[in-house]
């Protein structure tokens, strides 16, 4: 079994080229200095050492939806490999 979440944005949407590259390590939008590009990787790593996944689609009209889907569990340890 799974559960889901969604967290959308109102803002512009995410253009296709940064969409792709939007989980690399290090990549940002921001300027030298104010971000190390990070953030959106470090989230990709727990949600994928749980077994879940993450992405992101635009909303029609503008704005965007990350996505978040984890396995429900017992609390017992499950082999994640």
């Amino acid at each position: 079994m799974r559960t889901w979440y969604a967290v959308a944005t109102n803002d512009e949407a995410i253009p296709p080229d940064i969409q792709r590259r939007i989980f690399d390590p290090f990549f940002t939008t921001k300027e030298v200095g104010q971000g190390t590009g990070l953030g959106l990787t470090i989230c990709y790593s727990i949600i994928d050492e749980h077994g879940g996944r993450i992405w992101t689609e635009n909303q029609p009209g503008g704005g965007a939806v990350f996505h978040i889907e984890l396995p429900i569990t017992t609390g017992e340890k499950q082999d994640v490999s």
